[in-house]
């Protein structure tokens, strides 16, 4: 009480009290964070919250927001084709997509449907041991950085986008992806696809 009577006495006191009350008002209304304004429109395709139900289109919850920023980015400036993300990011300001990379990121992933071969699903993990895939994806395959989360995706995304690897007709990575993809055969493809969906 007698502090507040204090503050109440020294307007300058008091005017800190209110500006501390509130950024902490600010501060758990950034941490609530509310879905971005363009969020439903991706929501529209790649599912509630980021979890796609459709097996060529990936689940963005969870995945690393440096990774969904350069990918809108790349599909704005014509690195990566698509004919929907491509129009869809058009638009987009780089604020936009920091927003959308970083809400997506913050979405929890959850277990997909598919049920993976199981002798399938040993043998994508002895290739992806052989191809040495967890120095970039990390343990798990939760990606880092720029690397993308591939544990958890679609099996028909990740069989698509290893084979566009290979055939170059997707192109916008360091040159590692490529490499990499430019030795497997379409089994291994299909192993590792079981394996990565499994997890």
């Amino acid at each position: 009480m007698f502090l507040a009577q204090k503050a109440l006495m020294n307007p300058f006191s008091w005017t800190r009290v209110l500006l501390a009350a509130a950024l902490g008002a600010a501060t758990l209304a950034t941490s609530a964070q509310e879905a971005p304004a363009k969020a439903a429109v991706c929501t529209a395709c790649h599912g509630a919250a980021g979890n796609s139900t459709q097996p060529l289109i990936p689940g963005l919850a969870g995945q690393t927001s440096r990774y969904l920023y350069l990918q809108l980015r790349d599909f704005q400036e014509g690195r990566r084709k698509d004919p929907q993300m491509s129009a869809m990011a058009v638009g987009l300001t780089r604020d936009e997509m920091r927003e959308l990379a970083d809400y997506f990121s913050r979405q929890k992933p959850v277990s997909l449907p598919f049920k993976p071969d199981p002798q399938k699903a040993v043998l994508g993990k002895q290739k992806a041991d052989e191809t040495l895939c967890t120095m970039c994806h990390l343990g798990g395959f939760l990606g880092q950085n720029e690397i993308p989360r591939v544990a958890g995706q679609h099996y028909d995304y990740v069989v698509k986008q290893l084979a566009d690897f290979k055939a170059r007709r997707r192109t916008n990575d360091a040159g590692t992806m490529t490499s990499v993809a430019n030795t497997l055969s379409d089994a291994d493809i299909e192993n590792l696809a079981h394996y990565l969906a499994g997890l």
